[in-house]
């Protein structure tokens, strides 16, 4: 049985789809802006496309309408939400949309009900059901890199060009890049990963060997993607459509508070009563300080007033 677990965090929200007890989909959300959002938007760059919607939000917009000058508005859809690289952030992409009413774009609950599959809302005084189908072992995944499979490993790297997989593991090198082709597959969908994709498999002499490797893809990612063949020295290319950061960008963009907010839904996780003191490393105890709406949304959530303390 497919089911979707999810669970309404505080400072996020998390889902992952379970089939047969493992998690083929993780998923978390963080507040801002979100892919679909039809929004009023002033043009403040003809040059660039960028476009300002208000509360802050920039985006660039391409193409921009016919006869268009600066300052004059107009509305956009967000096709693509910002992301995140290192030492800049990427502002969203948007396309005009004169017809479409105003409205935001579908939020991570609404995206999963859309797929038709049980949706199941967990509660914090339950069984922990996200953990107990491997939560933790995905999230770290996402944030190390290391992903085993049954005959080898692949190593994640994420760079502003594109996210590369390269895959070690013995001979023979054949059947190695085969398992190694599902297990990218797997992870790909796993992680939310599209846009521009790299895979570095082992160097295979055979051109048959290749073209099976490439099939094995073919079988294993679902469409729609586009994909080079792979090269005498064993790397592939796959681009997919990109709507949003993939998890591991996610985790990696804010290190910090992704281990904060892991943190918060242990507190809540935990038999009452509540901690009066918590105590935590001195960058995390830095960041609460800097987040109230977390601290009070624990504090409803438990019925406690938890003080948090930086460990010494």
């Amino acid at each position: 049985m497919a089911e979707w677990l999810y669970e309404a965090g505080i400072g996020e929200h998390r889902a992952a789809l379970v089939v047969r007890g493992a998690i083929r989909k993780a998923r978390i959300e963080l507040p801002g802006i979100r892919a679909g959002t039809v929004a009023s938007a002033r043009l403040i760059d003809r040059t660039t496309g960028k476009v300002a919607l208000g509360d802050g939000i920039e985006a660039l917009c391409d193409p921009l309408p016919a006869g268009i000058t600066q300052g004059q508005r107009l509305t956009v859809r967000i096709a693509r939400e910002p992301v995140a690289e290192r030492g800049r952030l990427k502002l969203a992409k948007a396309v005009p949309a004169p017809d479409a009413p105003a409205g935001p774009g579908p939020d991570l609950l609404a995206r999963i009900t859309a797929t038709g599959l049980p949706v199941r809302r967990l509660a914090a005084h339950e069984a922990d059901a996200l953990e107990e189908a491997g939560w933790s072992e995905v999230i770290e995944q996402a944030q190390t890199g290391d992903i085993p499979f049954a005959t080898g490993s692949l190593r994640l790297a994420l760079t502003p060009a594109m996210t590369l997989f390269d895959v070690d593991g013995p001979a023979p090198l054949g059947p190695l890049a085969i398992d190694a082709a599902h297990a990218v597959a797997a992870a790909m969908e796993r992680l939310d990963i599209a846009g521009s994709i790299g895979i570095d498999f082992p160097t295979l002499a055979n051109k048959s060997e290749r073209n099976a490797v490439a099939e094995a893809i073919d079988a294993a990612l679902p469409q729609p993607f586009e994909r080079t063949a792979m090269n005498g020295f064993g790397f592939l290319q796959i681009v997919r459509r990109r709507l949003r950061m993939s998890l591991p960008e996610l985790l990696a963009a804010d290190p910090v508070g992704a281990a904060l907010r892991a943190e918060l839904r242990r507190l809540e996780r935990q038999p009452p009563p509540a901690p009066a003191t918590h105590w935590l490393p001195a960058a995390l105890a830095q960041r609460i300080a800097r987040e109230p709406s977390w601290v009070a949304e624990l504090h409803r959530r438990t019925g406690g007033r938890t003080e948090f303390a930086e460990r010494i």
